[in-house]
Formats: C-alpha cells, structure tokens, sequence
C-alpha cells in the first residue's frame, strides 16, 4: 500500500497513476515529487537511487521525472532499533 512521504497518510493508488497535479487527501502536499517516489533517499547521492535520473533541486515540488514511481511513503512495517537490539539480546542470552 502507498503513503505520502510528508504526512505517511494511506494513499489509494492503484498501479502508479499518479499525475502531476494530485496532491495527498490527508495533507495537501504534491503527490508527483522526490519525497513520495520510490527512489528517493536521503543518503544516496542527489537523494535519488537512480543514477540517470535527472534530479530537480526541489523535491517536494511535482515533476515530470520519467523514472517516478509511487513509494511506501514515511511509513515504515519494519521494527524499530529498540525491537532489533531486544530480539539480538534475546538470541544471544546466556542460560
């Protein structure tokens, strides 16, 4: 299921149409931007997982990028650190 990259709001989009100028129910914000793509992260190099992908200098405004794809959003089903150390800790526990 997607999800708005601002708010993490469910978004209801079937396949990936998205258009330019949807904008998330939940907080206004613009659908077709770097924030609610797939690609986008932080830590890669201009925010974007894409090598080829020509990557606009604002990325909460729409854009035309041909590589957009709807992402997860800010939602995360992935346990948190605390959960991980406490499962490893767990495992590892001597009798």
């Amino acid at each position: 299921m997607s999800g708005c990259g601002h708010c993490g709001g469910v978004l209801d989009v079937v396949g990936n149409q998205v258009g330019r100028r949807d904008t998330c129910p939940h907080c206004g914000k613009p659908l077709r931007s770097c924030h609610n793509c797939r690609h986008f992260d932080e830590r890669a190099p201009k925010q974007c997982k894409e090598p080829f992908a020509e990557v606009p200098s604002d990325k909460d405004a729409p854009n035309f990028c041909d590589l957009y794809q709807i992402g997860e959003g800010g939602r995360s089903d992935a346990p948190g650190k605390d959960a991980l150390v406490s499962a490893a800790e767990a495992l590892f526990k001597k009798r």
